[in-house]
């Protein structure tokens, strides 16, 4: 494919920085790495030499985490069951593990290979480049990267940024280094944005508008696997958790967990039948949730350990990764947490949606503004001020049949309402996939 503009260098500082920050950067691994082999394996990953490619010409997805390759779920899936090589990046730990237990296994294991994104460095991206020989690059929602972004236009290869999400407060943050963001957003090949907002602040951060398009939020067309429902069925019956009432706290970050279950402890204690899974945001937490769980004397088993839930139990900690959906398709009502501690921002609510799990959140969900909105206004989510209204507000959601179905049936208008974003994307990456078999 042409190349249609020079490629534009990152300034000196930023790459300064990163050189500097690498030794940083390695310390960081080794101290969330669970073992030496796994510490090593991901500075291969992240420093070089990387791991043969599988494939060579692959559709490579860089995902950030969870959320993210969850919003590129059927996109990968489409693009695997035709018999396309996908590589996928992730930049952290739980994402990784999320792309694998979706996509490393059959029929997709010849086709499929995750491994970290490198250090965004101008000599490793080259290098990563060239072994791989990728045929697209499509970063999900707001990870870009100055000198990825390059190399895929020194490469000639198109750089599309899917789903695309940015809020006030990030593009305020980009708009501080625009020397950095502008050369950046200018080399991208094509923008598919969730929103006009969002398609505006990229615009004004130095997009250009010609290389854009508003087409909805990709999320809205993703469905639960199969395999977690069938296995949440499974569970049901060999943990006897039929007569239980379940809620699920997910994507908790600290102090949430803690806040949330003081609150429930009460209720925990008088009724036998009350359950609570617990399923922290970062892994490096399990231990500290743990311990917490502890300290309120309730009750707790745990996943890591392979512990089932017995019918004495109070708490089950989910201290395992890429099973979200799992510990969603046990619930009757669920908290999606990064929302009530402080900065917040929020989580993804539509996977318990998908799902018909009444959902509750906190206040603070600027990163999903948007989506949440759009619920709040069929009121199809609760949101609560403080750990003691959420609490009252998911045991509302156990208790009320009523308010349960209303929550239920709003939120799948709002999910009809808003598919069709999928078709949009595949289309234009369909299109850049025909130029390049053709350049």
């Amino acid at each position: 494919m042409a190349q249609q503009n020079a490629v534009q260098q990152t300034p000196f500082w930023y790459n300064f920085l990163l050189i500097c920050l690498k030794p940083l950067y390695r310390w960081k691994i080794k101290q969330r790495a669970e073992s030496d082999a796994l510490y090593q394996q991901e500075c291969v990953e992240r420093f070089g030499p990387f791991q043969p490619p599988k494939n060579l010409a692959a559709i490579w997805f860089h995902v950030v985490s969870v959320g993210e390759t969850n919003a590129a779920q059927p996109l990968i899936e489409h693009y695997l069951k035709l018999g396309h090589p996908v590589l996928v990046t992730n930049t952290t730990k739980t994402g990784q593990a999320r792309a694998k237990s979706l996509f490393l296994k059959a029929p997709y294991l010849d086709l499929f290979q995750a491994v970290y994104l490198p250090v965004d460095q101008k000599s490793l991206l080259k290098q990563f480049f060239e072994l791989y020989q990728p045929k697209l690059l499509a970063l999900v929602e707001t990870e870009i990267w100055p000198n990825l972004i390059a190399e895929a236009r020194q490469q000639h290869i198109p750089c599309i940024l899917l789903n695309a999400r940015l809020s006030e407060k990030s593009a305020k943050g980009y708009g501080k280094v625009s020397r950095l963001t502008r050369p950046m957003l200018q080399q991208l090949t094509w923008l598919l944005a969730q929103d006009k907002a969002t398609q505006q602040r990229y615009i004004e951060l130095g997009l250009d508008r010609t290389k854009s398009q508003v087409v909805g939020n990709i999320k809205f067309d993703i469905t639960a696997p199969q395999q977690f429902i069938e296995q949440a069925e499974q569970i049901k019956q060999d943990w006897n958790l039929l007569g239980r009432q379940i809620i699920t706290l997910a994507s908790t970050h600290a102090p949430e967990e803690e806040n949330l279950l003081k609150q429930l402890q009460q209720y925990l204690n008088s009724n036998p039948y009350l359950l609570c899974i617990v399923v922290p945001r970062h892994p490096e937490r399990f231990e500290e949730v743990y311990k917490a769980c502890q300290s309120l004397n309730l009750n707790t088993q745990r996943r890591s350990l392979k512990q089932t839930i017995q019918a004495d139990t109070q708490v089950f900690l989910a201290d395992s990764m890429g099973e979200m959906w799992l510990w969603y398709a046990l619930s009757q009502a669920c908290f999606v947490g990064g929302s009530l501690n402080e900065p917040g921002g929020g989580h993804n609510i539509l996977e318990p949606m998908v799902l018909d799990v009444p959902t509750v959140i906190g206040p603070r969900y600027f990163n999903f503004q948007t989506i949440v909105d759009e619920f709040v206004a069929e009121r199809a989510i609760l949101i609560g001020e403080n750990a003691e209204q959420i609490t009252a507000q998911l045991l509302n959601c156990l208790n009320d049949s009523t308010q349960r179905q209303q929550l239920i049936e709003q939120a799948q208008v709002v999910l009809k309402r808003n598919q069709g974003s999928l078709q949009k994307h595949i289309q234009l990456l369909d299109h850049y996939l025909k130029q390049t078999d053709y350049s």
